[in-house]
C-alpha cells in the first residue's frame, strides 16, 4: 500500500514525457520529405493496431493516439465479451464456491452458476459506468506500457489501476475506473443474499475489483509481445 500511494503522481500532474510515453506529434507540424514515407507506414500500423478494443500494447507505448467516440464505444462493447470478462468471474466464482460464500447459495453446478452470474453482472455494471464516465471525462483507462526500469516499472503498472491518461498525455486519478469499480461492487449487493449484502461486503468487493485491475495491469506491463493477444 505504501508503494502504491508513494508512487502515484499528484492529481492532475503531467509526467515528464521521457519517463513514460513520447508525446504525439503536433497536428500542425508538417513532416519533412524524408519522413513522409515512414509516416504513411506508421499510420497504417496504427490503424490496424487500434480498433474494437484490441490495441497492440507495443504500439500504445510508441504512440499516444486518443480514441475517437466510435472507438470508445467499440472498446466498451468489447469489454463485455473479451476473454477476461468471463475468465475473472469464472475464477472468482470458483474461489467463492470453494469457500461456500455466500453460504445461502450452497454447492453444486446450479450454485456455481449463481455465483458466476453475480460476478459477471458486477463486471457488466462496472464496465458500463466506467466507460460512460470515461467518455464524458475524456479519460483513457487502457494500459500503456512504461519506459521505466527496475522498481519503477511494477509501481507504474500497479498505480495505473487508479490513474487515467487524457488526450494531452497527462495522467491523473481515474474517476471513471474507481467509480465503475465502486458501482459494480455496491449495486451488486442488491441481489446478494443476507450474508453478503452489507456495505462492508460491498467495500470488500470494491477492494477486490481494484486489486484485480492492478494485477491485470501488472501482467500487461511485463507480457511478452507475442502473448499480448491473451490479455488486452
Amino acid at each position: 500500500m505504501v508503494l502504491l500511494i508513494s508512487s502515484m503522481p499528484a492529481l492532475g500532474q503531467v509526467p515528464s514525457p521521457q519517463s513514460e510515453l513520447p508525446s504525439a506529434p503536433a497536428a500542425n507540424a508538417g513532416p519533412s520529405s524524408s519522413q513522409q514515407s515512414n509516416t504513411s507506414h506508421d499510420g497504417a500500423d496504427q490503424a490496424t493496431s487500434i480498433g474494437f478494443g484490441r490495441e497492440t500494447l507495443t504500439k500504445q507505448a510508441d504512440y499516444l493516439v486518443p480514441m475517437t467516440n466510435r472507438e470508445r464505444w467499440d472498446h466498451y462493447a468489447y469489454s463485455l465479451v473479451e476473454p477476461q470478462a468471463f475468465l475473472y468471474p469464472a475464477a472468482q466464482s470458483g474461489l467463492n464456491q470453494a469457500r461456500n460464500k455466500p453460504h445461502e447459495w450452497s454447492q453444486g453446478a446450479e450454485a456455481y452458476g449463481e455465483r458466476f452470474g453475480s460476478a459477471y453482472g458486477q463486471h457488466a455494471i462496472g464496465s458500463t459506468l466506467s466507460n460512460t464516465l470515461a467518455f464524458d471525462l475524456h479519460e483513457d483507462n487502457r494500459h500503456f506500457k512504461s519506459r521505466k526500469s527496475g522498481i519503477g516499472r511494477p509501481s507504474y503498472a500497479i498505480t495505473s489501476a487508479l490513474l487515467a491518461r487524457h488526450d494531452d498525455g497527462s495522467r491523473s486519478i481515474s474517476f471513471s475506473a474507481i467509480g465503475g469499480a465502486a458501482a459494480g461492487a455496491f449495486i451488486s449487493r442488491a441481489w446478494q443474499p443476507r450474508s453478503a449484502n452489507s456495505a462492508g461486503d460491498g467495500a470488500v468487493s470494491f477492494g477486490y475489483a481494484i486489486a484485480t485491475r492492478a494485477g491485470a495491469d501488472l501482467v500487461r506491463e511485463f507480457l511478452p509481445k507475442r502473448l499480448e493477444g491473451i490479455l488486452k
